[in-house]
């Protein structure tokens, strides 16, 4: 196993570890035939071992096999979302804008670059489940493949294997790469940036910083300013170890400025100079401003915990809040700590061994650069996340996984080839035992779940570590054993819980990965596991989705129905009724108060939509083409159950939460006197009731509906005709 490591201290001197990359043989020859693509393919690099590239290829087609597994599951998944890729598969406004009806009324709370895969395959697929999730997954396998090209590039391709691996078993990432939230193009956009600015700095050669700077930008498009968390490591790594001078340094970081600026601005500056009047309402905004979303609810806002028009932070730095505790040990909390957390303590001991390894090499040490990028990148967005105020959502975490396994990786291929030395033998004994040790706990935090894999773990574990203390003392057979044990031992708690997250349906706004009761956050003071079977307890009555129909009757909340708000069940998997049965909580599936009327504050409005009978779709679709929409609801997400349901424009009154402003009581009544919606759908969203909103405007439109319009009822659902106004 060649690795490419950097030359010492004193320039001219030779490598430490093995020749530096640029001394590899080049792939083609002068004068030699050059091979067909196949063939190069399935070789890969000359220098390479033979096996290196079909191991590669494997441990991508691997990934793909097990992400894909009953992709179709979990339906479409987050609802808010396949709406807005439902909308913009038929309107190239829609597509442009990220609105989530084609009929324009808003848009989702985010940007729409992320939406744009998704909905080029439904144009050529169809609207189904497969169609919207299968470019997640495939986003999911790249991430992977960059992680593994950036680590075997510098070490080995043992490293890039391992680096590659962790990537894939982590939880949340399954979890979030068969999901259609942001963050799976966040994830891989985010991993391409380090991967240029490590390749910028082998060289200086512009181009890769330029790229870096696109992808972050492009990145911006996704999800907002959590795009610009890891620019603080990247651009110092850059400006302090490049191999160029000074003045280059600076004149190559402003030029990937500049493309920042341009592959995330585009798009900014044509949404904010559009007239208002002739585009959707900015979801998620108070102004009508993409610009405030940014700062406000999607940016700064998360940090502070000051959210206008949310449903509240945390808790402050040390805190409890909405969404859990807040402080340094928050990604190791019994809310987080399955989703990502296996391997980071492990990590950060060979992230600490690997920048002692490197401290004597020169500053444009690649090697060490590797380390600062990739571990910057994983500090501070840990950090980060461990100390903002504001919502905060498990799956947030898949961020930290690319980083986590490259360090992994890097630090464990760099120790292994220095093993000889008994400090290092000993540091990746002690990151095997913090792996076993931790994986123990976490696999504790479930006793119920495989009781016999964390002894299996912490057993396996501190033999491969007592293995590794003697790995540069014994046969190279038996110190891969050793390695082999520790490897197996440290992935076995995550490929468990990955495994159960591919092999359960996971829907709603907040999906947590593993087994049913593995990660419990808090909202509005209860706890919960929710997006998946089971598990969900605190403030909501009414059960979440079940597998095979667990969470039945309301008993997925204790207290359903009691102390919380109003009970109910959400949608079962396989569309079936099991998980709604008895709890009457969400519109369309049942009561929410009286008729649903002003705004009611269920958990179905804001987590997750509504179950719409054949009835009310049918009732929905009549004379559907005669109107802009047909059918207004509070909440974003109602109004997308419906919207799917059809297949027809389904306008959001105060989007997602139901606390935006949009469209104002005048507007509104102005739409319904132009003939533009059919049908208000009683019921959904939180309605102003609270994230800060007092304007009220979701209880003025349902007050103003309630008062003029004909009720319908559809089984137990129940409508407002906007074109039959009230006798008398």
């Amino acid at each position: 196993m060649t690795t490419h490591y950097d030359q010492s201290t004193q320039a001219g001197s030779p490598a430490a570890w093995g020749p530096p990359p640029t001394a590899a043989p080049p792939s083609h020859r002068a004068g030699e035939p050059k091979q067909p693509f196949v063939h190069r393919l399935w070789r890969g690099r000359p220098e390479d071992p033979r096996w290196a590239r079909p191991a590669f290829l494997g441990l991508l087609a691997a990934t793909l096999v097990v992400y894909l597994y009953d992709l179709s599951a979990s339906g479409y998944a987050n609802s808010f979302y396949s709406a807005a890729v439902q909308a913009g598969s038929t309107s190239w406004k829609a597509f442009f804008f990220g609105s989530l009806d084609a009929g324009n009324a808003i848009t989702v709370d985010k940007p729409s670059a992320f939406l744009w895969p998704m909905e080029l395959s439904v144009r050529i697929f169809g609207l189904n489940s497969w169609a919207i999730l299968t470019p997640e997954v495939l986003m999911g396998v790249g991430t992977v493949a960059v992680v593994y090209a950036a680590v075997r590039r510098r070490f080995s391709p043992v490293a890039g294997l391992v680096a590659g691996a962790v990537l894939a078993l982590t939880p949340v990432a399954a979890l979030m790469f068969r999901f259609n939230n942001p963050d799976a193009m966040l994830a891989l956009l985010m991993a391409l940036a380090c991967y240029f600015v490590v390749r910028a700095m082998e060289d200086g050669r512009t181009k890769w910083l330029v790229w870096a700077g696109a992808a972050i930008g492009f990145a911006f498009l996704a999800k907002t300013l959590q795009a610009f968390l890891i620019l603080p490591p990247l651009a110092i790594v850059y400006a302090v170890c490049a191999p160029v001078t000074l003045k280059k340094r600076l004149a190559q970081l402003a030029l990937a400025t500049v493309a920042l600026v341009v592959f995330g601005g585009w798009w900014v500056a044509i949404v904010e100079l559009w007239p208002a009047s002739s585009r959707p309402y900015i979801g998620g905004s108070q102004n009508n401003s993409f610009l405030e979303l940014t700062f406000g609810y999607n940016g700064l806002g998360r940090i502070s915990g000051d959210e206008t028009g949310s449903v509240g932070g945390g808790g402050g730095a040390g805190g409890s809040g909405r969404w859990g505790a807040t402080g340094w040990d928050r990604m190791f909390s019994s809310e987080i700590g399955s989703q990502i957390s296996w391997l980071l303590p492990a990590a950060l001991i060979l992230l600490v061994a690997g920048l002692w390894a490197t401290r004597k090499m020169r500053r444009t040490s690649v090697t060490r650069a590797s380390f600062l990028v990739w571990g910057g990148s994983l500090l501070i967005t840990m950090v980060v996340f461990s100390y903002m105020a504001g919502i905060f959502h498990q799956y947030y975490t898949v961020a930290l996984a690319p980083y986590l396994a490259a360090v992994i990786g890097m630090g464990a291929g760099l120790l292994w080839e220095r093993r000889t030395e008994i400090w290092a033998s000993i540091t990746l004994a002690a990151s095997a035992v913090a792996a076993a040790a931790w994986g123990y706990v976490l696999l504790n935090r479930t006793s119920s779940y495989l009781p016999w894999l964390k002894w299996l773990v912490l057993i396996g574990g501190l033999a491969a570590a007592l293995g590794l203390v003697f790995a540069g003392r014994v046969s190279r057979q038996l110190a891969l054993g050793a390695a082999a044990v520790g490897l197996v031992a440290a992935l076995a708690g995550p490929t468990a819980y990955t495994l159960s997250t591919v092999d359960s349906a996971h829907t709603g706004s907040i999906p947590t990965a593993g087994p049913a009761g593995a990660s419990m956050m808090g909202f509005g003071g209860g706890r919960m596991g929710g997006g998946k079977a089971g598990g969900m307890r605190g403030g909501f009555g009414g059960g979440m989705p079940g597998r095979q129909g667990q969470g039945q009757n309301g008993n997925g909340f204790p207290g359903a129905g009691a102390g919380g708000f109003p009970g109910g069940g959400m949608p079962g998997r396989n569309g079936s009724a099991q998980g709604r049965q008895n709890g009457n909580g969400l519109p369309g599936g049942g009561r929410m108060g009286e008729g649903g009327m002003g705004g009611g504050m269920g958990a179905g409005g804001l987590l997750n939509g509504a179950n719409v009978s054949s009835a009310a779709k049918q009732l929905l679709e009549k004379n559907a083409s005669r109107y802009t929409w047909v059918a207004a609801s509070i909440g974003s997400q109602n109004a997308a159950s419906y919207q799917l349901a059809t297949g027809d424009p389904v306008m959001a009154i105060g989007g997602f939460n139901g606390t935006d402003p949009s469209p104002t009581l005048a507007q509104f009544k102005k739409y319904v006197a132009d003939g533009k919606i059919h049908y208000f759908i009683a019921g959904g969203g939180m309605g102003g009731g609270m994230g800060g909103s007092s304007n009220g405007i979701a209880s003025q439109i349902s007050s103003w509906v309630q008062k003029n319009f004909k009720k319908v009822t559809v089984g137990s659902a129940t409508f407002y005709d906007l074109t039959q106004k009230k006798s008398g």
